[in-house]
Order: structure tokens, then sequence, then C-alpha cells
């Protein structure tokens, strides 16, 4: 199980970023708790489909798009469709949060597009020099510093809760609703990810030499998905002990937005809290940006040999030509696409943050389906096929999502 760790705490990585930081921040800062029923319940939807990736890798050792190339390249199509379709926008908003924690917490000077693009140009070095394996290292670090750097903030904070409201007060509003879409749509994290986390695992595998067992791998995915669980836990409780009372709202800029994390936290915990708030907030969004970085190339990569025909179980994939190519491409373009949105977008983040949870929103059900067909196909030994309850799970999982999916296609369209 110790040597198998790493794929779920990128998950993790990957996870805890924008969902938390701002999505849930936000939520705690607006609504108080009473938000936090909607966010356990999107982390439960959403449990089968992201478990099924690592799951899938580890029954076949092969990553989960080799399970859409069995369902039929129309999968494998749906996928590459729906990954041009939000890569640049989620790139560009966790970018652009993190251009401005670092220009907010350590006094970078440049605009925010200039930083963004340096912060994704040092994760890509990073990964040229260390790939795979500077990854796992640098995520556990980071991971590690934010996880007790939020515990120790938000027991700090949690005295200064004046009421736990398990329900919005006041009206209902339109904006209300699609607030709840967008915070349903990152939480924990795009379902498109799940992806990832089964390259990462055969990535891990290549790494140490072993082929993990199922149960090693579902148990590095638990202290992942369920770790950020309670981070996004964490984060609601910040913002409702620390901005709900005051009535503040989140500025629309990146670096007003940074600025005004780490003055509030600081005006109510205490001066001594500067470092840790700030130090807090960049680990979460840095985390984010490096596996981001690495995600999208790494599933486009992947793409372009399950197009060309079936995947080798647990062949190395960072020595393959072609895979290299193609990664290093795919960096480059999402790098670029990710500079364009954010230059459109710059003068308001609440708005890129929205436009790219909401398109995962949407997107949720689709993708949770296409990993139940995966998890359930022919391929898959019966004893590493989900029990009867996570099937079960599952379609309720789905139903959910297509319920928040459709009624927000209603609502913005009527």
């Amino acid at each position: 199980m110790w040597r198998a760790l790493g794929p779920g705490l990128l998950l993790a990585g990957a996870a805890v970023g924008v969902s938390h930081l701002v999505q849930s921040t936000r939520a705690g800062a607006v609504y108080g708790f009473g938000l936090l029923w909607l966010i356990i319940l999107a982390n439960l939807a959403k449990y089968p489909a992201f478990r099924f990736a690592p799951q899938y890798a580890a029954a076949t050792g092969t990553s989960l798009l080799e399970g859409y190339r069995r369902q039929g390249r129309w999968a494998l199509s749906v996928y590459l469709v729906l990954t041009l379709g939000t890569m640049f926008t989620v790139q560009g908003a966790v970018a652009l949060v993190t251009a401005g924690l670092a220009k907010g917490s350590l006094g970078l000077p440049g605009s925010p597009v200039t930083i963004a693009g340096g912060l994704m140009a040092l994760c890509a070095g990073l990964l040229v020099i260390g790939r795979y394996r500077w990854l796992d290292r640098i995520n556990k670090i980071m991971i590690t510093l934010l996880t007790v750097s939020t515990l120790v903030a938000t027991a700090l904070a949690l005295p200064r809760v004046s009421a736990f409201n398990l329900w919005p007060t006041g009206p209902i509003e339109l904006q209300d609703l699609f607030f709840a879409a967008a915070l349903v749509g990152w939480m924990p994290s795009a379902i498109d990810i799940a992806a990832w986390h089964s390259m990462w695992t055969l990535a891990r595998s290549e790494d140490t030499g072993e082929r993990p067992t199922v149960g090693a791998v579902i148990f590095d995915f638990h202290m992942g998905y369920w770790g950020a669980a309670l981070l996004a836990i964490c984060f609601v409780a910040l913002g409702a002990g620390v901005m709900h009372d005051a009535g503040a709202r989140f500025a629309d800029s990146a670096g007003g937005f940074a600025q005004q994390i780490i003055e509030l936290y600081t005006a109510t915990l205490g001066e001594w809290s500067r470092p840790m708030i700030a130090g807090c907030a960049f680990a979460v969004m840095f985390t984010t940006t490096f596996t981001v970085v690495d995600g999208f190339p790494r599933a486009l990569a992947v793409l372009v040999g399950r197009f060309k025909g079936p995947e080798t179980p647990w062949a190395p994939t960072a020595g393959d030509r072609t895979f290299r190519l193609a990664y290093w491409a795919s960096m480059a373009l999402l790098a670029g696409g990710s500079l364009v949105v954010i230059s459109l977008l710059l003068s308001s983040l609440k708005a890129m943050v929205d436009l790219a949870t909401v398109l995962s929103c949407i997107t949720a059900p689709i993708l949770a389906w296409l990993n139940h067909r995966a998890i359930m196909g022919p391929e898959i030994p019966p004893a590493h096929r989900p029990a009867p309850w996570l099937v079960a799970m599952s379609w309720a999982g789905i139903a959910t999502l297509t319920v928040f999916a459709v009624g927000y296609l209603w609502l913005r369209l009527s």
C-alpha cells in the first residue's frame, strides 16, 4: 500500500484548488453552512465515477481510456471533444488564481498573464527534469503543507462561526441556483480527471517497477478522495467563520481576490497567521496548476495511442517517442490556449471560474456513465468488478448529476 501511495494524492492535488479555495470558501462566505449538504452530496454522487478509474487500471493494467476504446471509438471521441472544450478554460482559471496568489502573497512583479505563463513554464520545466517522479514528490510535500495549515486555520476559525445554518437563509434567487451548479461541477473536481488518475496509477507502477493490487490502489484513492472532501468542508468553515458575518464579497480580479483572502484571514486570526494563510493558499493552487499542466497533455497523448490501436497492459509510456512528442505538443497547445483565455477574461475571475465549473457540471453525467460502462466491461475479472451496492450507488450518482446538468440548462435557456 505504501509503494502504491501517490496517484490518489495527485488526485487530491488536482481537486483541492479552485473548487476549494475559491468555490468552497465563497459558499461559506455567502451562505454560511447552508450549502454544506450540497458539497457532501456532490462528493457522494461522484465517488463511484472517480473510484472506477484506478480500479480499472489496477484490474486490467491499462488506462481508463482503453476502457473507453473498448466501448467504441465514439467514446474516445466524446472524451476528446469534452477535453478540448474545457481544458483551456480550466487551465486558465487555475493558472489565473495561482498567479493572483503569487502576486499577492509573494509580491511577484508583472501582470497576472505574465505570472501565469511563468508558473506554467516552471511546472513544465519540473516535468521535463523529473517526469512523474518529481510530480509525485513535489505534490506530496505541497499536499502535506496545505493539509496541516488548512486544519490549523479551520480550528482557529470555527469558534468565530455565529450560526451553523443547514440551509441558505433568505430567498433563493436564480443566481444562487447557477452558483450551486458551478459548485457541483468542480466538487471535488471535474470527472474528466478520473482518467488522469488511471494514467498516474500506470506511471506510478512504471516508477516503482511493481504492479499494485486493486486493494492497494483503492486505499490510495480513498486517502486522496476523502482527504479532498474533508478539506472542502474546512474551506466552507473558513469562509463561514471569517467572511460570512462580515458580509464580505469576493473581488473580481485575481490579484484582488488573493489579497482579500489573505487580509481577511490575518485580520481575523491575527497578523502572525499571514505566512500560514499565504503558504496554505499558494500550496493549494500550485499543486492544482502542477497536476493540471501534466494531466491534460497526458490524456491527449494517451488518446493519440488509443485511436491507433489497443493499449498494451503495463507498457511504459514515458519512454515512448510518439507519446513524448504528443505530450509536449499538447502541453504547448494547452499553455498557449490558456493564456489567450486569461487575456480575454482577465477582468473577471468569478466569470472565468463559473464558466469552467459549469462546463464540468454539464459534462459530468456523460463521463460518469462512460466510467460505469468501462468498469462493467468483459475485460474486468469478476473478482475486481464493483459490488452490487457500488453499482447501485453509481447509477444513483449518474441520475443526480443528470438532474443538476439538465436543471442548469433548463434554467439558463428558459
